[in-house]
């Protein structure tokens, strides 16, 4: 009988994650372009241009191969497609597929906040992790076309936030919603998922 390791086992079971999500996914579902360049800015950044070159190897298309427009709607599918052949080329990098997918999350972050829509967030949120909390539906909204979120405070320094029909694997959603408490100076940020459906996943946030 053959044994997988640990790595491998995870690194399969994440791409056949990544297959059942584009499989659900309908011409509706859309991401802005801001999230693909993110992607690839990750890939650069983590693998230099050898990893882009093979991570545009994989995927086999040309649409892959040029700038997206940050604020133009592209198919959810098309960024699976290229999360998962980003995160194929860089789980060597991280060690594992669920590091992986938290700094991809989190580099996805980083991007929307610092373009103009994101900076107005975080404008009027201040140095306020429950303000910018509150904001997460309606930011959302506006990056995605599809599911929904709710934020629920939980005290002072912890938060339940809950996606339902959402595309991303909840190790990215972790790395997300790391990058908004870091983004508003939250000390210790903790972020923990579990999921509660098919595409429907819980989130426990604290800080100190």
């Amino acid at each position: 009988m053959t044994h997988r390791s640990p790595a491998a086992a995870s690194t399969s079971s994440m791409e056949a994650e990544y297959a059942r999500r584009i499989a659900l996914a309908t011409p509706a579902d859309t991401a802005r372009g801001l999230f693909f360049n993110g992607v690839l800015s990750a890939v650069i950044t983590f693998g230099g241009e050898p990893a882009l070159k093979q991570c545009h190897a994989r995927l086999n298309d040309k649409r892959f191969e040029r700038r997206f427009i940050d604020f133009s709607s592209y198919p959810v599918s098309d960024f699976l497609r290229l999360t998962l052949a980003a995160s194929q080329m860089l789980n060597s990098q991280f060690g594992n597929p669920e590091t992986t997918q938290r700094r991809l999350g989190m580099q996805a972050t980083r991007d929307f906040l610092s373009s103009m829509a994101g900076r107005t967030v975080l404008l009027l949120s201040g140095d306020s992790p429950k303000r910018l909390l509150d904001k997460i539906p309606n930011a959302y909204r506006s990056a995605v076309s599809y599911g929904e979120r709710t934020v629920t405070m939980m005290g002072d320094k912890a938060a339940r936030v809950v996606f339902t029909r959402d595309f991303m694997l909840p190790h990215y959603n972790e790395g997300v919603l790391s990058a908004v408490l870091e983004s508003v100076n939250a000390r210790n940020p903790r972020v923990h998922s579990r999921p509660i459906g098919p595409m429907d996943s819980e989130y426990e946030l604290a800080w100190d």
